[in-house]
């Protein structure tokens, strides 16, 4: 029976299980964003040569067709990384985390195949125009496969976010005791949550982040190599206006997203905060001294030390009212009464029901088999009646409802903090790479009273150049932001443990019956592999670089 099966899997196949789908996300992760964020790019290069062609104009036309293939070469190239990770990823459902995959693989296998089918099928075939239709297609046709490429790889990570998000949100489903199994009542429930569209739109733009980022700073090694200037400058403009626009959208659908976690996670919301004991006006804290590797005191302690917070933010952004009241982490654990008089039951509370459900799930399948049917409906309406706290019955002390409040603090704050640096810098860029008259000359000048910028050309717009410091800055930037990015990926995950599914299915309830000893093998071989992976793109990305565009 599949509720005594995962009560006595080692430990140490939960940790490597884990760890395992971890590294493998993670390393997903850093090929992922590059893919959306230089399919966007890509697309415009291409749609301006395809205008410049129009238009006859030879020299132009000539010129964005070979910034188009530079990119799209980059863009090529991490477009396979990005593919053979996602496939080890998507495996490891079934061969780590069966009975996962066993309880909700009616549900989260729908959008995995339609990913699959539709979405990636599409950008696999469209991506094939793309790189060797040049001279096979008209130049409309080889536009629109540019676009639906980008868009391919878009509508895969749709799909992929529809499932994360339903783990983060359970939606459109209902439990069959009669099988052991979740199933599908409303698939547009499931594709069209509004947890999944704020997911999707958040985590995308935050690509697009990524792609103008890399963009903007190969352009910027140009600059200082003083090669390919113009497709360097070019291309700064194209990354500029891109990276700025994401960066602004990742902020407000960040505070949508937000907003989500406040009010169907508020566990992980209490650990991005270091929030012990709600209430309300609460502010947003800036900085504190909190561990990232050791949990800290929260039922005894009192705010975390050395707290600095912005007054009122944080019921802002729960509650959209600066009176709003955020519960803290001993307000969920202890239960408390909400603003509008409903009570929330502590976690004792929830645990205790999560066992009675459990035990009426059992003593209904076996009055089920005794053909007692009185007796069968007596227990169903039990479980019923306790089935939302089904996933409580598997915890044994309410300390592992808290996620790693130290970890989930710091990478929050590293995703907020490198975000408004992003902004500032692509701001910078703009202005500076379109020579916006009064902004550019104010920059120049606030640059050289900063001694960044020799004071002679203060007043002088930038012909063909940025300060070197900038250029610099923009190289710099590339890690930075795919550290935020990781960073905010770590919040989504770590922030609902200890659920793989939120409230109804504990990690260790998930896991498959193998050897920790076999899972801790294929982890150390799938770090060999993703590293060695790693390394061949970085070189080979860089051979290409180096290389530069087709004159």
């Amino acid at each position: 029976m599949l509720q005594h099966l995962f009560l006595n899997i080692d430990a140490g196949t939960i940790d490597w299980s884990r760890a395992q789908f971890a590294l493998t996300a993670i390393y997903h992760w850093l090929f992922v964003p590059l893919t959306l964020g230089l399919a966007l790019i890509m697309g415009i290069c291409e749609t301006i040569y395809y205008k410049k062609q129009k238009r006859a104009d030879a020299e132009a036309s000539a010129f964005w067709q070979s910034a188009s293939k530079f990119w799209q070469r980059l863009f090529g190239i991490n477009f396979a990384m990005g593919v053979a990770t996602g496939i080890i990823l998507e495996f490891e459902f079934g061969t780590n985390w069966s009975n996962y995959s066993w309880l909700v693989g009616d549900i989260f296998g729908a959008p995995l195949a339609i990913e699959g089918i539709v979405a990636f099928f599409m950008e696999s075939t469209f991506v094939a125009v793309m790189f060797f239709g040049w001279k096979k297609v008209s130049a409309g046709f080889h536009l629109a496969s540019t676009w639906l490429t980008g868009l391919g790889a878009t509508l895969s990570a749709w799909w992929i976010l529809v499932a994360n998000a339903w783990m983060q949100h359970p939606a459109g489903c209902q439990f069959n005791p009669d099988t052991m199994r979740n199933e599908m009542t409303s698939f547009w429930d499931v594709a069209l949550s509004p947890f999944a569209v704020d997911k999707f739109l958040h985590t995308v733009i935050s690509a697009w982040i990524i792609g103008a980022v890399f963009v903007v700073a190969v352009s910027c090694w140009y600059l200082l190599k003083k090669r390919h200037t113009r497709l360097a400058l070019q291309s700064i403009k194209i990354g500029s206006v891109v990276g700025l626009v994401a960066a602004l959208g990742a902020a407000f659908t960040g505070h949508i997203s937000g907003q989500d976690v406040a009010k169907n996670q508020p566990m992980k919301l209490a650990a991005m905060e270091a929030l012990y004991n709600g209430g309300n006006a609460q502010g947003l804290t800036m900085v504190a001294l909190v561990n990232p590797l050791q949990q800290p005191d929260y039922a005894n302690g009192g705010e975390p030390a050395l707290k600095i917070a912005m007054p009122y933010a944080l019921s802002l952004m729960a509650t959209n009212t600066m009176d709003g009241y955020v519960p803290g982490i001993n307000d969920l654990l202890n239960g408390y009464t909400k603003p509008d008089g409903t009570r929330e039951p502590s976690a004792d509370e929830k645990i205790a029901r999560g066992k009675l459900a459990i035990t009426a799930l059992q003593a209904y399948r076996e009055a089920r088999a005794a053909k007692d049917d009185p007796e069968a409906v007596r227990q169903l309406q039990v479980f019923r009646d306790n089935e939302a706290y089904f996933g409580y019955g598997y915890v044994r002390d309410k300390s592992q409802l808290v996620p790693p409040v130290g970890l989930n603090f710091w990478a929050f704050r590293t995703m907020v903090g490198v975000g408004c640096l992003l902004i500032l810098f692509f701001g910078l860029v703009l202005v500076l790479g379109y020579h916006i008259p009064f902004l550019s000359i104010f920059s120049r000048r606030l640059l050289a009273a900063l001694g960044l910028l020799d004071e002679t050309q203060a007043d002088v717009p930038a012909s063909g150049s940025q300060p070197r410091w900038l250029c610099w800055a923009a190289i710099i930037m590339v890690p930075l932001a795919y550290i935020a990015s990781e960073s905010g990926w770590l919040v989504a995950e770590m922030g609902r443990q200890p659920w793989t599914i939120q409230d109804m299915l504990p990690t260790w309830a998930a896991v498959s019956d193998l050897q920790s000893g076999s899972v801790m093998i294929t982890f150390c071989l799938f770090l060999l592999l993703f590293t060695t992976m790693l390394a061949v793109e970085i070189s080979i990305m860089l051979k290409q670089i180096k290389k530069g565009p087709e004159e």
